[in-house]
């Protein structure tokens, strides 16, 4: 059976997107990078928010990083790169923030990941979040080996 080329879900509140990202915060693992994309609204940071209390399993406050580009946790088994990039103007500033190291040994979240260029991990997993009607779709595409199929076996599983 082929692999899955992009699994959706719909999510019709902000409690359905807390629960995507704990499912998510069960599935990445170090060195995998999570690309959000979606206008503003969307939920990026709502799912990275959500996404980084699950992985620490603790509240904590995290702010957006719109100003500060990047803010770093440190999570019992890793550590966590939360970016948001819409105030970068070339893909090099990317370079003097640091990713290209943490894409290698952090699971990094990345807020409009089109600012990346062609720095962009090649495995990245990408998941496009766009309001609708009745709340948010996300479409995911991309990921290391297997991950896609984790993710559509997990989705399926808690409907």
């Amino acid at each position: 059976m082929p692999a899955p080329q992009s699994a959706h879900c719909f999510l019709p509140d902000d409690a359905a997107t807390t629960a995507l990202a704990e499912l998510l915060a069960l599935h990445l693992r170090p060195g995998d990078t999570l690309l959000l994309s979606g206008g503003i609204g969307a939920g990026k940071t709502h799912l990275a928010r959500a996404f980084i209390q699950a992985k620490l399993g603790r509240a904590e406050d995290v702010p957006s990083p719109t100003f500060t580009l990047v803010q770093t946790y440190e999570a019992a088994d890793c550590e966590i790169w939360h970016a948001d990039l819409y105030r970068l103007s070339h893909p090099d500033e990317v370079l003097e923030l640091g990713l290209d190291s943490a894409f290698q040994t952090a699971i990094c979240l990345i807020e409009w990941p089109d600012r990346l260029g062609d720095l962009a991990p090649p495995f990245a997993l990408r998941l496009a979040l766009s309001i609708s009607e009745d709340g948010r779709d996300a479409v995911f595409t991309g990921g290391r080996a297997g991950l896609l199929d984790q993710l559509q076996a997990a989705l399926a599983q808690n409907g």
